[in-house]
């Protein structure tokens, strides 16, 4: 039977994340350097709530916010009734600058808020004005005590994170699935290593608190190397790796299966740092971003009926920031009629110079 790898289980949870709740981004930004951002989620109703809700005031209905979403007191909110068993809640708010924007992001990942930055630059071309805006989201390698590209190429983690560059440019659908299926078990290696030392770390940081263990704090740590292979030989991931079992085997002692009971505070703790890692797999929020004028490149996104859609992935912010950027441009009509008034102008001029002089001149 084909393996089902851990990276296969991630997507699956991220989809279903996805449409349960359709959790949405926009940002809107205006000719005058202003801006406004919105944020929108999607809740499941029963019968009874919808047909309370039905020709009510909908700004006091309250269900729990997504944890992904953080959002602020001074962003004014309003409710929507689907025609099925959804509610739609939006939150929106005004900003004198995309850099005060930025300090309020609606979005966070394990309750901290995500960190953005942002800059709008204006351009006068005389004929038109040119607006440039970027946003960058910082990148949260940081919660992976190993990098992904000591297992990987540069280019082939960033490929498989977020797209670019596209290594697979110009290979048949074939031969980019060989790539791929070359690519995944290197990922799948660096995901099974972080989550096997982050156990072992943190066993080794509470070691003095284990009463009567089989071995010293220093011959735990000697042993890692012959554990790790002990816990995941015959294993493709570190899904099919009971921890519990694996330790007693090894050790002959259950002085550590107090770090696997999940009523256990160690468990709890243990538990907590592997979902926190296991969330920004999960994230995901489609970020929607509108420019004055024209948009004459979008940048990574795609540009549909003036709308830029950009996806916004905590997988995306495993390698290197992520940065989502665009330019439009705003036609000056006042500008080309202020030249045709100069031309005529000039013609005007020129015709009168040329015209005869009459005797009496």
């Amino acid at each position: 039977m084909k393996r089902i790898s851990l990276f296969f289980l991630l997507i699956v949870a991220v989809l279903s994340s996805c449409q349960q709740q359709n959790i949405k981004m926009h940002t809107i930004i205006h000719s005058d350097g202003t801006c406004e951002r919105m944020v929108s989620y999607c809740n499941v109703m029963t019968q009874e709530e919808r047909d309370s809700l039905l020709g009510e005031h909908l700004n006091g209905w309250s269900q729990p916010m997504p944890e992904c979403l953080c959002i602020d007191a001074f962003y004014k909110s309003y409710t929507e009734v689907g025609k099925d068993d959804t509610v739609k809640a939006t939150f929106s708010c005004p900003f004198s600058s995309v850099e005060e924007m930025c300090q309020k992001t609606p979005l966070q990942m394990n309750g901290v808020r995500l960190k953005s930055s942002a800059k709008l630059y204006k351009r006068f071309r005389w004929f038109f004005t040119e607006y440039t805006f970027t946003e960058t989201f910082a990148c949260v390698r940081d919660s992976f005590k190993l990098p992904p590209v000591n297992y990987a190429d540069e280019n082939i983690v960033s490929y498989w994170f977020t797209g670019y560059p596209n290594i697979v440019e110009g290979l048949s659908g074939a031969e980019t699935m060989s790539k791929l299926n070359e690519i995944e078990p290197l990922i799948n290696k660096w995901l099974n290593d972080n989550f096997v030392n982050l156990c072992f770390d943190y066993i080794v940081s509470h070691y003095d608190s284990i009463p009567n263990p089989p071995v010293s704090r220093q011959r735990f740590i000697e042993l890692k190397d012959s554990l790790v292979e002990f816990a995941t030989k015959g294993k493709n991931d570190v899904l099919e790796i009971q921890p519990k079992t694996v330790f007693k085997d090894f050790f002959g002692s259950d002085s550590y299966a107090v770090f696997f009971d999940e009523d256990s505070n160690y468990g709890k703790e243990l538990g907590k740092a592997f979902n926190d890692r296991l969330n920004i797999f999960s994230f995901n929020v489609p970020y929607t971003l509108s420019m004055p004028g024209t948009v004459i490149d979008a940048g990574t996104g795609i540009c549909k009926d003036g709308v830029i859609y950009y996806p916004l992935t905590g997988e995306r912010l495993i390698p290197q920031d992520y940065v989502i950027s665009a330019k439009s441009r705003v036609t000056n009509i006042w500008a080309y009629i202020v030249t045709l008034l100069i031309i005529l102008i000039a013609i005007g001029s020129w015709a009168y110079s040329k015209k005869p002089k009459s005797k009496n001149d």
